[in-house]
């Protein structure tokens, strides 16, 4: 089982900790804020109120045996790098921070940061995404210029085959599966469920309700028709 201890109990350290709340990770809350403790103590197994760059407090709270440590620090980017700093001298193997600016982002890869995430930048960037293209539903960004998208069947490829799209030697890109709408069964309570068609043969006809899973460089996935 997973052990998580995030630290910062903001928008975005509340955010993780719901997510993580589904799941069977093991969560430590951490905050200097007993108000912001006391929100999520039923939500955590730990929710404790103590300074994160104190590191015998970080060890009473067995932190340093945690799988991996969430700086969710917010404004405050001193504390946030000490923090970071110190998760790595207890030699938690991966710590992932919030970064406020791109200059603080490169600061905490350069102390050693596993991960950093800038949650306005990256939203910038997916709405920037969608605006660009409507049909776009989903995208994981895969470094060096690459990306997983998952796109709304265009309006262009509806009714015909891989093959007949042969999208590989046209937009130099390649289909990893397919989401598809089916009707429910009689009496079920939805209108549709979902079927995923993994490695999709050259035969398979797209249909309009379709979701198509595409990888490729940022480039030519962004020559795919948009409708």
């Amino acid at each position: 089982m997973q052990r998580v201890a995030i630290v910062g109990l903001g928008r975005f350290g509340i955010a993780v900790i719901e997510q993580l709340a589904s799941t069977r990770a093991q969560v430590i809350a951490i905050d200097t804020s007993a108000d912001a403790v006391a929100d999520v103590k039923d939500l955590v197994d730990v929710a404790v109120v103590l300074d994160a760059t104190d590191e015998r407090a970080l060890r009473g709270q067995d932190v340093h045996k945690c799988d991996y440590l969430v700086v969710a620090i917010g404004e405050n980017f001193e504390a946030a790098l000490l923090t970071a700093v110190l998760a790595k001298k207890l030699g938690i193997p991966k710590v992932i921070v919030r970064a406020t600016t791109s200059m603080h982002a490169q600061i905490f890869l350069k102390i050693g940061a596993d991960e950093v995430i800038q949650p306005e930048s990256e939203a910038g960037i997916a709405l920037a995404r969608r605006l660009a293209n409507p049909s776009l539903e989903d995208f994981v960004d895969l470094g060096e210029g690459y990306t997983l998208i998952e796109l709304r069947a265009p309006s262009a490829f509806r009714g015909k085959t891989l093959r007949e799209l042969n999208l590989r030697a046209k937009y130099g890109v390649n289909l990893v599966a397919i989401r598809r709408s089916i009707p429910a069964p009689a009496g079920s309570e939805l209108e549709e469920t979902r079927k995923m068609i993994g490695v999709p043969q050259p035969d398979e006809v797209i249909e309009e309700q379709d979701i198509l899973m595409l990888i490729g460089a940022n480039e030519n996935l962004g020559k795919l028709p948009h409708e």
